[in-house]
C-alpha cells in the first residue's frame, strides 16, 4: 500500500468523526486515526515521497511567499522577450529581512497548471530570475529561491530561444554572486530546470521533496526501457533528503508534519521560515567574496573520483 492509499484511509476516518455526535467516540477515532498514522506514514519508501512531493495538494511557492512575507511586491518580465508566469520573482520582507524571492510556481488546477505551464520554466523564465538575482546584487539584498519543477520546458520554442544556455548562463552567474543565497527544495527538483536555481550557499530540502536529474519513469525508461519501474528506481536514484543530506548535496532538513506537507500547512511554513531566518543570520556574517569562495568551493567538491588501479589490467589483452 503506497502514502496515497494510507492516505485514504487517514481521510476516510477523518470523515466518520464529523458524523459522530457521541464525544468519547471521537476521541477514541482521534487517538485511532494518530497511532494509525504514526504506524503507516513513518520510515516512508523513496517512491512515497515522489508521491508526497507531486501531490495536489501540496503548498505551492506563493503559499509560502504569502505565508513568510510580511510584504511582496512581484516584478515581471526578462526585459527581453515576455513574462514567464511559471516563475515568481520579487521583492519580500522576511521579519524584517528585505530578500529578493524567485520561485517555481505549480498551479492547484488545470487552468493554473496551464497558465503556469506546469511549473516549467521557458527561457524568459530563467532570464527573469538572473535580471533579478542581479538587482539583488546590486542592491546588497539576499536571495531565497523556492524549487518545485519538473523540469525546465522541453518545446520547440524554448529551445530556439536558448533553453540551454539560460539554465547555463544561471549556473555561471549564481556561482559568482556576492550576496547570500539560500535555495529551498519544496516539491519537485527536476535536472537542470531546478539547478538553475539552486546554485546556493545554503541548500534546504522539505523532508518529503525530491530532486534529481530526471524523473524516476525517466530513468527507468532509459535504464530499464519501462517505466512502470519508476518505484524502483526512485530507490536507485537517491533523490530523497536523507540521501541527499548524507551526500552532502543538500545542508538541512526542513521537518513536515507525518503525512505530508499538506496536512498541515501553516507547521510546514513555519518551519521553513525558522531556518530561512536562521540560515540568513549564520551568511550574514561573510563578505561577498567569502560568499561566492565558500559557494564555488562548495560545487566544486561535489562527488569523488577514484584512482584507476592499472594493476586490474595486468595480463589482459
Amino acid at each position: 500500500m503506497d502514502i496515497l492509499a494510507k492516505e485514504r484511509k487517514v481521510r476516510e476516518l477523518e470523515g466518520k468523526i464529523a458524523e459522530l455526535d457521541n464525544e468519547e467516540l471521537v476521541k477514541k477515532l482521534e487517538v485511532e486515526i494518530k497511532r494509525y498514522k504514526e504506524e503507516t506514514m513513518t520510515n516512508l519508501t523513496a517512491w512515497d515521497r515522489v508521491l508526497l512531493a507531486r501531490h495536489q495538494l501540496r503548498p505551492t511557492s506563493l503559499e509560502f511567499i504569502n505565508y513568510m512575507c510580511d510584504d511582496f511586491i512581484e516584478l515581471h518580465g526578462d526585459r527581453l522577450f515576455r513574462d514567464d508566469k511559471s516563475i515568481i520573482a520579487g521583492i519580500g520582507n522576511i521579519r524584517g529581512n528585505v530578500v529578493t524571492i524567485i520561485a517555481q510556481q505549480k498551479g492547484k488546477s488545470l487552468e493554473e497548471n496551464l497558465e503556469r505551464n506546469f511549473s516549467m520554466p521557458h527561457p524568459e523564465g530563467y532570464r527573469k530570475a538572473l535580471r533579478l538575482m542581479k538587482q539583488a546584487e546590486k542592491f546588497k539584498r539576499p536571495i531565497i529561491t523556492l524549487i518545485d519543477t519538473p523540469g525546465a520546458y522541453p518545446g520547440l520554442g524554448a529551445e530556439e530561444r536558448g533553453q540551454g544556455e539560460a539554465i547555463a548562463r544561471n549556473l555561471f552567474e549564481m556561482s559568482a554572486l556576492t550576496v547570500p543565497v539560500i535555495a529551498v527544495i519544496i516539491g519537485e527538483g527536476g535536472s537542470g530546470g531546478a539547478l538553475a536555481l539552486g546554485v546556493a550557499n545554503t541548500v534546504l530540502m522539505l523532508e518529503n521533496s525530491i530532486y534529481s536529474i530526471l524523473s524516476p519513469e525517466g530513468y527507468a525508461t532509459i535504464l530499464w526501457k519501462d517505466a512502470t519501474l519508476a518505484s524502483e528506481a526512485a530507490e536507485a536514484m537517491k533523490l530523497t533528503s536523507n540521501d541527499l543530506e548524507e551526500y552532502g548535496v543538500i545542508d538541512r532538513i526542513i521537518k513536515e508534519p507525518l503525512g505530508g506537507a499538506h496536512f498541515n500547512k501553516e507547521e510546514t511554513f513555519r518551519n521553513t521560515k525558522q531556518a530561512i531566518l536562521e540560515e540568513l543570520h549564520n551568511l550574514k556574517r561573510f563578505t561577498g567574496i567569502e560568499l561566492r569562495e565558500k559557494r564555488i568551493k562548495k560545487y566544486r567538491g561535489f562527488g569523488f573520483f577514484q584512482r584507476f588501479n592499472y594493476d586490474n589490467l595486468k595480463g589482459v589483452k
